[in-house]
């Protein structure tokens, strides 16, 4: 009976890579406050891209994917497509789907694989491992990573500063966070300033992962 919702769950789920959607979530936001879509400068300095032509790629592979469309000879012209068709990616690769995750406060270290679930394979490198958690918690709003996503990770033990991992604490806690490492110390930043960063000895933390996409229902 998991399995199957599972299946099911995965299926009505937009697959976004994580700038795709964060860009997605801003443009929705602002249209919402603003009544109008926001300028190329807003969305460089909210996804903190340099140059215009970064914004270009992004807003191209998602109006390529069916998710927005752009109006010709229009200024800050877009559309929002709210009904998208699932099917538009078509190559998947089944991954292991190991549970849930803490975006908040740790929970109970996750072991062991029971289901599997389907993944664009533009998501992947096929030469690494991969796996996918659900998200609980509101820890990393501000990185676009709400509760309920299903956040998909690299088998990786070791992490570069800045990068989102899945960290495991003292052997028995999990947790989604901002990695940050320093001489004798390593950092768990949320994205929610009502969140504090956790500091741990470099012996309490292991890096199991990074992430690479997310997978969130609409």
């Amino acid at each position: 009976m998991i399995l199957t919702y599972k299946k099911n769950l995965c299926r009505t789920f937009i697959m976004l890579t994580l700038k795709q959607k964060k860009l997605l979530d801003f443009l929705e936001q602002y249209y919402k406050r603003n009544k109008i879509f926001p300028t190329f400068d807003e969305m460089k300095i909210k996804l903190s891209i340099k140059s215009k032509s970064g914004i270009h790629k992004l807003l191209s592979s998602l109006e390529e994917k069916g998710y927005i469309e752009r109006l010709p000879h229009k200024a800050r012209a877009l559309k929002i497509n709210n009904t998208i068709n699932h099917d538009i990616i078509k190559e998947e690769t089944d991954i292991p789907f190991l549970g849930r995750i803490a975006a908040g406060n740790p929970i109970e270290a996750i072991t062991g694989s029971f289901e599997q679930i389907s993944v664009p394979n533009f998501l992947l490198d096929n030469k690494d491992e991969h796996f996918t958690l659900e998200v609980t918690g509101d820890s990393m709003v501000e990185e676009g990573i709400f509760d309920g996503d299903i956040v998909v990770i690299k088998k990786i033990n070791v992490a570069s500063s800045g990068e989102i991992v899945v960290a495991l604490i003292d052997d028995s806690e999990v947790t989604l966070k901002k990695f940050r490492s320093y001489k004798n110390s390593i950092a768990l930043e949320p994205a929610n300033k009502n969140y504090k960063t956790r500091i741990f000895g470099e012996g309490r933390v292991q890096i199991q992962g990074k992430l690479v996409g997310l997978l969130r229902k609409f």
